[in-house]
């Protein structure tokens, strides 16, 4: 494959549709089972998280501190470091705002938040999940534009695997989604429709990462950073909590290590 001619938006939307895929792969688990055994529910959460949790710092905080130190060099390191220390303050900010603003339920605990509405539980879920998918397709999206700012193959590979593992994160949360609305009384059908329908965010998510970084090549650390916040926001304030609801803490903490070791040795292995 000749690399120099490669449609990174073509590749984006690509690899859109496998992340979102398997949010319908997690969500399709309600086609299947009847019951599903809480404690793996949550283990599987855990697991999220620990990947998340990896790719923040691994994918997506280092290589913003390298790409700061090239991209500024007529200034000092220092001012890379704030760029990205900014970056990653707001990312967190924006999903904190998001989740003032956006009316949505918790699948687990079943804790409403965001503004007051009179919608539907189903589409609260929905909302819950897509907050999640919002910064992982955003941070996909910009890893994936770091390749058309670089041009290096090495840079596209690792952003390959970094929608590997954020692929592998998002079949527990179409899970999350589908099972507890089947445990409410929604039919099997529409609680895969609703559990799918939470991962559709992500590849217009990725489209715009790329854009972003493509179009003004000095937001690639900032953007980087901006994601990495954005999915530690939604593992500590969010998946970390899901996960332990039911008090299987030991457990999830130790498929959450698990998760953290997956995503890095993904991460140093292939990228």
């Amino acid at each position: 494959m000749d690399l120099a001619n490669i449609n990174i938006y073509v590749v984006g939307i690509l690899v859109g549709l496998f992340t979102w895929g398997l949010t319908a792969l997690g969500a399709s688990i309600v086609l299947l089972f009847n019951n599903f055994n809480q404690k793996l529910m949550d283990s599987m959460l855990g697991f999220a998280a620990g990947v998340m949790i990896a790719a923040s710092f691994f994918s997506l905080l280092i290589p913003a501190l390298d790409y700061g130190e090239l991209i500024y060099t007529e200034s000092s390191s220092l001012f890379a470091l704030t760029i990205v220390l900014l970056g990653f303050m707001s990312g967190g900010l924006f999903l904190f705002v998001l989740d003032k603003i956006i009316p949505h339920t918790h699948p687990m605990t079943k804790n409403t938040e965001g503004r007051k509405s009179s919608m539907q539980r189903s589409i609260m879920l929905v909302s819950a999940i897509t907050l999640h998918n919002i910064p992982e397709g955003l941070a996909i999206g910009v890893a994936l534009g770091a390749y058309n700012v670089t041009g290096n193959p090495e840079v596209l590979v690792a952003a390959l695997t970094l929608a590997i593992g954020i692929g592998i994160q998002n079949f527990p949360e179409g899970a999350a989604v589908s099972l507890p609305l089947y445990r409410e009384g929604f039919s099997k059908k529409k609680s895969f429709f609703f559990g799918q329908l939470s991962g559709i965010v992500e590849p217009f998510a990725l489209v715009v990462g790329i854009f972003l970084v493509s179009m003004i090549k000095p937001l690639l650390p900032f953007a980087l950073a901006f994601a990495a916040g954005a999915m530690i926001f939604v593992v500590v304030e969010e998946l970390i909590p899901e996960s332990q609801a039911n008090k299987n803490t030991d457990l999830v903490t130790m498929f959450t290590l698990f998760g953290l070791v997956v995503m890095m040795f993904l991460d140093v292995s292939l990228g």
